[in-house]
């Protein structure tokens, strides 16, 4: 049996081969689990040969050396099988690019099965919202009832890195290093978060170091060549450029100049807005259809491509009327099916004349709360609503609208509420609804839009709710649901003390899921963690990435385990400030701060006149910023936040972080004191992340 297990080993070797030799995100997947259980059975061989023969593994011989090799060249790229090391671990196809140019051909979709169409069998398409729509039964679809079984789409284990993280570098000219950075490193941050891939750029050396996956260096070195080739020339996409991660859109020339904006500062903004890489390519003037059009293409996921598509669209619509309609059948077919669902795709809703401006609402209000409340990605292009997502977010998408529409008849309830996993139900007492809803539905159009939620209230004249009380349903993500319903209550708490917190006690939670702990302010506590209109509130919220909202005297703290204990921490700092310095220690095992040590003659310019310049940085990048004790007793600043963030970015820890360089340094300078400059940026009183 042992000298036959070489033939049993060479076989498990055979299917991962050819997994790794098919494309496409599935077969992916597949590689990786075979992979996975090919380790677990070559571990379990490899324990039985050191068994059977202790000789030959020692002397690392015998019959299963070659088959122990080839499994150690698949897993780690190294051994005696460079063969089956390339196949499971196929080289990067490094994009280049040319002077000519080149024409791209989308990737083919394949067949569906008859279950997944019967999935899109009922779309709705109709004329006009109200006529149609108003057919829609109104009890809630039995989707809402069940748990959603998506799974993540990223290469990452959840332990760690994936199993083909690796290390790219490609050497740039200087001029192309100075363009691939961008204003602030912007253009560097956006490679990053198009891609997936940790992207540095070491300037002295002119090397842009890639790290992450293999599909995930692969899409960053394309991206980083495209950017490069717009500095000398037009841009050459071919077939191969597609790893699932690219768009190609028609633009007409005379709208080309409308879409790109003054400077590129709308497709600029576009890309910020969806996580995109968008720019123009060149294509084969030859064919005559194509003379009069450029061709956009953009990079990203499935639902960044389709925001940023819709809006180019949207905005196409504006300056070419009708032009979509001549596309419309290829727009609303495009990555049908191509998400981890298996069940993405797009409808359309077509608007009369009269329905257009209520749909879209002041500033497009209304199209905002439809696209985050459903998670849907929601786009008005002339007359027609496009509406683009899982099975699940176009039918949530189709129910509020219906919803909206009706409420110009009358009042609406919503039956089968409570088996929703999309709703939450609130009572607010009679003399609480004006305040809550506003002037004109302000203050609730407010909590809509810092929310991310649909609200409104609901009832039915056969049914006897409590005696002055109505319903206030809330639709959208557990998350939103629960920030907008805490602000109603601290609203309603404000109107009708006790109305919530009568009886209510401290709560801590150990569920490691999305959760709500309370904590129970005394007087002198409350006043002092609001702050003044609420700025240390908020403060606290953003930097700990947890919602937090007070309902009079109790502090309602609610996200997962890891952003509640953080916050419940910050909260104590807080009010440990009040009675002098407080002591931490050491923060060595934390990963959501950033230590620094300032010089002794910089402590004082960099935290303000009582803090002044240290609230200032806080509110600018979203952080929690305060000095002190370490467990020598020495002072130092830390910088919180649940966002690590980049010294080009807006908001995150490094933002913070150079913000205080800046001031050490001006401070510094105009002290002419260089040598302790030059001591604290070379590291050794810096700050350390």
């Amino acid at each position: 049996q042992h000298q036959q297990q070489p033939d049993a080993q060479a076989s498990w070797l055979q299917q991962p081969r050819q997994d790794a030799q098919a494309t496409g995100v599935q077969q992916h997947q597949h590689h990786e689990a075979q992979a996975m259980w090919l380790q677990q059975q070559y571990v379990a061989a490899a324990a039985a040969a050191t068994e059977a023969a202790p000789e030959y593994a020692a002397a690392g011989t015998g019959p299963m050396a070659p088959c122990m090799a080839g499994c150690g060249a698949y897993f780690g790229g190294f051994g005696t099988m460079p063969e089956v090391a390339a196949a499971a671990n196929p080289a990067p196809a490094v994009a280049t690019v040319s002077e000519g140019n080149a024409d791209f051909s989308t990737v083919g979709i394949s067949t569906m099965d008859n279950a997944t169409e019967e999935m899109e069998a009922d779309r709705d398409s109709s004329p006009s919202i109200r006529s149609d729509w108003s057919q829609m039964p109104s009890r809630g679809c039995s989707l809402d009832s069940r748990a959603s079984s998506c799974c993540s789409n990223g290469s990452s284990h959840s332990r760690g890195r994936p199993l083909d993280y690796d290390v790219d570098r490609l050497k740039v000219s200087p001029e192309d290093a100075a363009f691939l950075l961008g204003t602030g490193g912007r253009t560097r941050d956006k490679i990053a978060r198009v891609s997936g891939a940790e992207v540095e750029l070491i300037e002295k050396q002119h090397v842009l170091e890639l790290r992450g996956s293999r599909l995930q260096r692969r899409r960053a070195q394309k991206y980083a060549i495209g950017i490069m080739a717009q500095r000398t020339g037009p841009v050459s996409v071919r077939e191969d450029h597609d790893d699932n991660d690219l768009t190609i859109l028609s633009v007409p020339q005379e709208a080309v100049g409308f879409v790109t904006g003054q400077g590129g500062n709308f497709l600029r903004a576009i890309e910020e807005e969806w996580r995109t890489l968008m720019f123009f390519v060149d294509v084969d003037l030859s064919r005559g259809w194509r003379r009069s059009r450029e061709r956009l293409a953009i990079f990203g996921d499935v639902r960044g491509r389709r925001g940023a598509e819709l809006k180019v669209l949207s905005a196409i619509e504006t300056k070419v009327p009708g032009y979509f309609l001549s596309i419309a059948e290829e727009v609303c077919n495009r990555d049908r099916y191509r998400d981890t669902t298996g069940t993405w795709g797009t409808d359309t809703m077509s608007f009369q004349h009269e329905e257009l401006s209520y749909a879209l609402g002041k500033q497009g209000g209304t199209r905002k709360k439809l696209e985050r409340s459903s998670n849907a990605v929601v786009q008005y292009v002339g007359q027609v609503a496009i509406c683009s997502g899982t099975r699940r977010e176009r039918f949530r998408v189709k129910e509020y609208m219906k919803w909206l529409f009706d409420q110009l008849d009358g009042p609406v309830y919503v039956h089968g509420w409570e088996e929703r996993t999309d709703c939450t139900v609130l009572e607010i007492p009679s003399d609480c609804i004006g305040y809550i809803t506003g002037n004109r539905r302000a203050t609730l159009g407010a909590m809509e839009e810092e929310g991310g939620t649909l609200m409104f209230f609901m009832n039915r004249s056969e049914e006897h709710t409590r005696v002055g009380s109505e319903k206030l349903a809330i639709f959208g993500t557990e998350r939103a649901r629960r920030g907008s319903e805490l602000k109603v209550m601290s609203g309603v708490e404000t109107k009708n003390p006790g109305f919530f917190t009568k009886g209510l006690r401290e709560k801590s939670s150990k569920c490691p899921g999305f959760d709500t702990d309370r904590r129970i302010f005394r007087d002198d506590e409350l006043s002092y963690a609001l702050g003044k209109e609420g700025v240390t509130r908020k403060k606290l919220e953003v930097a700990s990435g947890c919602i937090l909202q007070y309902v009079s005297h109790v502090a309602f703290i609610a996200g997962t385990l890891k952003e509640r204990r953080r916050c419940r921490e910050f909260i104590e700092w807080l009010l440990q400030q009040r009675r002098g310095a407080i002591s931490i220690p050491d923060v060595a095992c934390r990963n959501d701060v950033t230590e620094v040590y300032l010089p002794d003659s910089c402590k004082g310019w960099v935290t303000g006149n009582r803090g002044s310049e240290l609230r200032r940085m806080e509110q600018e990048t979203n952080t929690y910023m305060f000095m002190a004790l370490d467990a020598r007793g020495e002072e130092r600043l830390l910088i919180f936040g649940a966002e690590t963030g980049s010294k080009s970015r807006i908001n995150g820890r490094a933002t913070a972080e150079r913000l205080v360089n800046e001031l050490v340094q001006e401070r510094l300078g105009g002290n002419g004191d260089h040598n302790v400059g030059a001591e604290f940026l070379r590291g050794g009183r810096g700050g350390r992340g």
